[in-house]
């Protein structure tokens, strides 16, 4: 019993077992992963769905196989949970990833929006406060947000 205790708190403070992260602080992709899970985690524990969803986004628009994903969502989990605002995340983004990219990370967090089938107020209002700190015009924020609700956001093969 006491060993099982102690596996479960070494696997609290350090997922990995190692302790080291497979992806940097400065890593865009870290960033990007860490908004997601924030976003997907403010209505409690994420859905099955939103964990798919989460996945395949990763995978197709970081070009990731499937192992290293698991890699960044549990890196960026450790990430987002020491997080104290968006900013940090954003800030990161924006000094990695020109306007394109930026407006395809806005996308993937309307994607994950929508994954559950609700949105809710804290949600929406997350994707606004990100996009804005992204440097995100409004019309294109809600643009995507109209193109995610109805089901059209082009190539991706979650959905």
């Amino acid at each position: 019993m006491l060993d099982r205790l102690r596996n479960f708190i070494a696997d609290v403070v350090s997922p990995s077992g190692s302790g080291a992260r497979a992806f940097a602080d400065d890593d865009y992709r870290l960033a990007a992963t860490a908004l997601l899970i924030h976003l997907i985690s403010l209505d409690g524990e994420p859905s099955e769905a939103e964990r798919r969803k989460l996945h395949a986004l990763l995978e197709y628009r970081f070009d990731l196989d499937a192992g290293t994903a698991d890699r960044l969502i549990r890196d960026a989990t450790l990430v987002e949970g020491e997080a104290v605002d968006l900013y940090h995340f954003t800030s990161v983004i924006m000094r990695a990833v020109n306007e394109e990219g930026r407006l395809r990370i806005v996308e993937m967090m309307w994607e994950l929006v929508f994954a559950d089938g609700q949105v809710s107020e804290f949600e929406d209002n997350i994707v606004w406060r990100a996009a804005d700190l992204l440097g995100i015009s409004s019309r294109d924020r809600i643009n995507l947000k109209h193109r995610a609700a109805d089901g059209r956001l082009a190539s991706d093969p979650a959905t």
